[in-house]
């Protein structure tokens, strides 16, 4: 049987990922909710490359002070997106408010995609504090283990922030 998920260990995320992602991610924190941005992208051997960022609206997304959830629709609307772009959902970010921790919550865990090799990063006070990726919680979904957080050294091995330009951020959701 092919597995349709390739062993990632390495992730390329180019430079302006993170601050365009925190930068979507600020317009819920500044409403005192978590915010969430979709990274998609191509995947071969055991290298993804990030190319796509997604900004969830409309009502199948709900954003708290404490939680995040998506309906399975947008879900699907967003494999759909992927499809088109012959492209695949490789991970995401979101943000946990003042005094959260950056480990995922156990509604992350419990709830949150269980996809192998998902990379899935929680940004520290709503987005709101300009981070660096050492300043986020780092996981990865592991087959065998579940979500890993990984430790610096880590997150420099597999998370390599390389020259690039704003990728295209599609919205999904929207009411039009």
């Amino acid at each position: 049987m092919t597995n349709f998920y390739s062993e990632t260990t390495k992730w390329l995320l180019p430079e302006t990922v993170l601050p365009d992602s925190l930068m979507e991610m600020e317009i819920d924190g500044r409403r005192g909710n978590e915010g969430v941005v979709l990274w998609l992208g191509r995947d071969e051997g055991e290298i993804a490359e990030v190319t796509h960022l997604v900004k969830l609206r409309g009502p199948l997304v709900t954003k708290r002070p404490n939680h995040i959830h998506i309906e399975s629709a947008l879900f699907n609307d967003v494999a759909d997106l992927a499809i088109d772009h012959n492209i695949r959902l490789l991970g995401q970010i979101h943000s946990h408010g003042p005094g959260y921790s950056l480990n995922l919550s156990t509604t992350d865990r419990v709830y949150g995609l269980q996809t192998p090799y998902y990379l899935s990063l929680v940004a520290p006070e709503y987005a709101l504090s300009g981070s660096s990726i050492i300043d986020c919680g780092v996981h990865v979904f592991r087959p065998e283990r579940g979500y890993v957080r990984l430790n610096d050294a880590e997150v420099s091995r597999q998370i390599n922030i390389v020259p690039g330009p704003h990728l295209p951020f599609i919205e999904v959701g929207g009411l039009g």
